[in-house]
């Protein structure tokens, strides 16, 4: 029997995001979807003022919006108005499911998919997290009890889900970052580097990192003198601080599209340790030493990078230390290529390819 005979897929609303870790994988399953069912209707529902609101359109497709925040832990006050936005994000989630009448909503996490994907499980129409960590966040936790499939990235999850609902998939990536061939030579002319020195690559996130850009400041004189080019992502915040370090063997980059490049280019990488992050450098398969952000709820980009130094996969610098220690790390890293080696070997044994096809396989077996 065909796929489209046992399974209905006509209407599916996807929510959540706020960060580029829940809205990446969100289009990644939203496009296999529409491989898979071309007339399916795919709405996405995210927070007003937040990233989605502006890559969900960019990415095809329709999105609304709700009235919706997160608590504010540190400033208490601020938090006089949730209850009323969070009425009307209801009320809001009501009416979508009512007009758009989905078999499926699926949950990436972040506050934006909390109402409808309670209002969903309310309905009894079928509801799929997608958790993109090794600890959980809050909005999936509470979802999680009455949702129908948890797909999750990190064993263990038991703590946090029922274990006869999890699966483990992996986190989807960019089909770029899947394509990923070998380095080009015009793009290590396009970054002013060389094909016969090591590259290392800094990411620090799209905004950047403080405490990374000021370590690889400190160190990048004596990276040049050991040979080491630096292709290196300050962040939209840093770029004018930083513009000025650009020259022989040293790119610098306030936000880089084509990752896909970069990485085929690097031979050790210096990365923060968002699950998404994480998911693309297994699969890369280069050597990364971790710097987890420490501005992130439950710290758990230092449980994500954790998981990765348990399995000899990843070498782990905290950002309190990273200033003293990255260039040692690094410069011993560059050096070592029996380390390097393992490194690389372990973090590629754990990539998950196929997590998009798995995900909307098992969003297909609920709708059977």
């Amino acid at each position: 029997m065909r796929r489209k005979e046992m399974c209905r897929m006509d209407s599916v609303i996807i929510s959540g995001g706020g960060t580029g870790g829940h809205i990446f994988p969100a289009v990644a399953i939203a496009d296999e979807i529409k491989r898979r069912y071309p007339n399916c209707n795919i709405h996405f529902v995210g927070a007003l003022g937040r990233m989605e609101m502006e890559k969900v359109p960019a990415a095809g497709y329709a999105i609304t919006g709700l009235p919706i925040s997160g608590f504010q832990r540190k400033q208490l006050w601020k938090n006089w108005n949730l209850p009323f936005k969070i009425i009307r994000s209801l009320i809001i989630s009501n009416q979508l499911l009512k007009k758009h009448k989905p078999q499926l909503v699926v949950g990436v996490g972040g506050y934006a998919s909390a109402a409808i994907t309670k209002r969903a499980q309310a309905k009894g129409i079928k509801t799929l997290l997608q958790e993109q960590n090794g600890y959980a966040g809050m909005t999936n936790k509470i979802l999680g009890k009455n949702a129908d499939a948890i797909c999750v990235a990190y064993e263990n999850m038991s703590r946090f889900f029922p274990v006869d609902k999890i699966h483990i998939t992996g986190n989807p990536i960019r089909e770029s970052i899947l394509k990923m061939g070998a380095a080009k030579p015009e793009w290590y002319t396009k970054y002013g580097l060389s094909n016969d020195k090591p590259v290392l690559l800094v990411v620090g996130g799209s905004l950047g990192a403080r405490s990374i850009n000021k370590a690889v400041e400190s160190a990048l004189d004596i990276l040049i003198e050991n040979g080491v080019q630096v292709i290196w992502q300050t962040g939209k915040n840093y770029q004018h601080t930083y513009q000025k370090k650009a020259g022989d063997g040293v790119s610098i980059q306030n936000f880089i599209k084509e990752m896909h490049e970069v990485y085929s280019l690097a031979d050790l990488i210096v990365s923060r340790a968002g699950a998404l992050s994480i998911s693309e450098l297994c699969y890369v398969g280069k050597p990364t030493i971790f710097v987890p952000s420490p501005n992130v709820a439950e710290d758990h980009q230092t449980k994500n990078a954790l998981a990765m130094v348990d399995k000899k996969a990843a070498v782990l610098v905290s950002d309190s230390e990273v200033n003293n220690v990255l260039l040692e790390k690094v410069i011993g890293l560059i050096n070592d290529n029996v380390r390097t080696t393992e490194l690389a070997m372990h973090i590629k044994s754990l990539a998950k390819p196929n997590a998009v096809n798995d995900i909307v396989d098992i969003a297909e077996n609920l709708n059977q």
